[in-house]
C-alpha cells in the first residue's frame, strides 16, 4: 500500500470509532511516556478498566508526578503507579526491569508510546551511549525493554491462562520513510550501527530520520511476532493518526507554522489517537490472533507499506532483526538468552 497526501487527509477526517472497553480486573498494566499526549490519554483509558496495576512509565519525575495526580482526580485510581524510565539511556531501561521483576508481579499490557523528534536546525543529538538520540528513544531502548520483559509476559501467560499484547506506537509516516531504497546502507555489514552513527546523520538524513524510526518500529514489530507466533502471546503496532501532541514543540520557524496550520486543519485530538492505542491493546476479541504482527489504523487490521510487505523488506526485516539483536546483546546479555530460550525462526510473513 502506498499513502498520498490526499488518502492522509481523507484519512484523518474520517470519524474516529468510538473507544474499546475491557475488564482488566487481575491485570497489570504499563504505558511507556504516559506522563502526556497519548500515552497519558491511553493511561486514563485503562484506568477506568479496572486494572489491579497501572504504571506510568515516564522520564520526568515532576512531570510524572503532574501526570499521576490529574489521572487520580480524574478517574479515581487507586492502583496507579509512576515509575520513572528514560529511553534515551539504557541504564534506565535496565534498571527498569529489574525494578519490575522485583516489584512489578504480572505484565499483561505493555504499550510502548515515548517518541521524540530529532534535533531541529541541522545539529544531532547524541545520547550518552552514543547513539543518535531519535533512534535511541523510538526503537533501540524500546525493543530492549521489549525483549527484557518478553519472559515476565510469557510467564504471565502461562501462570494465569491469559493471552498478553505488547503495542508498540508506530505511524503511518512510515509509508513515506526512504529507508528501504537506501541499498548502500541496508546491504552493508552492520546498517543500525552506522544508521545510529553521527557520521551518517546528515541534514537529508535527519529530515526523514523520525518516518525511518517508525518504519524500523513496524519491521521490529513483524520480526519479533514471526518469532513469537506459537507463544500466547499478540505483538502489534498501532498507527494513533496525526493528533495534537508535545511531540512537535520543538519545531521552529516555517516548521511550526505549518504544524500550526496542521493541527488546526487536520489534528485529531490525543484522546481520539488514544483509542487507537487501546483497541490495539484490547480490541477485537475473539479475533486476537489477527492482530499477530498487524499494523493497525482506526480501529482495524491495515496494510503497512509496500515496501513492508514486500520479498525485499521481508529480507531487510530479518537482516536487521539480527543486527538489532547482536547490538542488543552488548548492551545486556540478557537478550541473548531470551532470544535463545524463547523465540523461533519462523518466517510467517514470508
Amino acid at each position: 500500500m502506498k499513502l498520498s497526501p490526499i488518502q492522509f487527509i481523507r484519512g484523518q477526517l474520517k470519524r474516529v470509532p468510538p473507544v474499546v472497553y475491557d475488564d482488566l480486573s487481575g491485570k497489570h498494566v504499563v504505558v511507556v511516556g504516559a506522563n502526556a499526549g497519548l500515552g497519558f490519554e491511553a493511561a486514563k483509558h485503562f484506568a477506568r478498566m479496572n486494572p489491579a496495576k497501572l504504571i506510568l512509565a515516564c522520564r520526568s519525575q515532576t512531570r510524572g508526578e503532574a501526570a499521576l495526580r490529574k489521572l487520580v482526580e480524574e478517574t479515581g485510581s487507586k492502583v496507579a503507579e509512576l515509575w520513572l524510565i528514560d529511553l534515551a539511556d539504557f541504564a534506565s531501561v535496565k534498571a527498569f526491569v529489574t525494578r519490575y521483576k522485583q516489584e512489578g508481579g504480572r505484565l499483561d499490557l505493555l504499550v510502548e508510546n515515548a517518541a521524540i523528534l530529532p534535533a531541529q536546525g541541522g545539529k544531532v543529538e547524541m545520547t550518552a551511549d552514543g547513539w543518535e538520540a531519535a533512534f535511541q528513544t523510538n526503537d533501540l531502548s524500546p525493543s530492549l525493554l521489549a525483549l527484557l520483559l518478553l519472559p515476565r509476559m510469557l510467564e504471565t501467560s502461562k501462570q494465569h491462562n491469559s493471552l498478553p499484547r505488547l503495542v508498540i506506537v508506530s505511524s503511518e509516516v512510515h509509508y513515506w520513510s526512504p529507508l528501504g531504497s537506501q541499498r548502500n546502507l541496508l546491504d552493508s555489514e552492520n546498517p543500525l550501527q552506522t544508521f545510529g552513527s553521527e557520521a551518517y546523520c546528515t541534514p537529508s538524513i535527519i529530515r526523514t530520520r523520525y518516518f525511518d524510526t517508525k518504519l524500523l518500529n513496524i519491521l521490529f514489530t513483524r520480526a519479533l511476532a514471526d518469532r513469537l507466533c506459537s507463544q500466547s502471546i499478540i505483538i502489534d503496532t498501532v498507527n494513533p493518526g496525526f493528533c495534537e501532541s508535545n511531540l512537535r514543540r520543538t519545531m521552529n520557524g516555517v516548521q511550526a507554522v505549518f504544524s500550526w496550520l496542521m493541527d488546526k486543519a487536520l489534528a485529531r485530538t490525543t484522546e481520539e489517537g488514544a483509542r487507537q492505542l487501546v483497541w490495539a491493546a484490547v480490541g477485537a476479541k475473539g479475533s486476537e490472533d489477527g492482530l499477530r504482527g498487524a499494523y493497525i489504523s482506526l480501529a482495524a487490521v491495515s496494510e503497512p507499506s509496500d515496501y513492508v510487505i514486500s520479498k525485499q523488506g521481508h529480507e531487510d526485516q530479518n537482516k536487521l532483526w539480527d543486527n538489532l539483536i547482536d547490538i542488543l546483546v552488548e548492551v545486556d546479555p540478557r537478550v541473548r538468552d531470551i532470544v535463545v530460550n524463547h523465540l523461533t525462526s519462523s518466517d510467517v510473513h514470508a
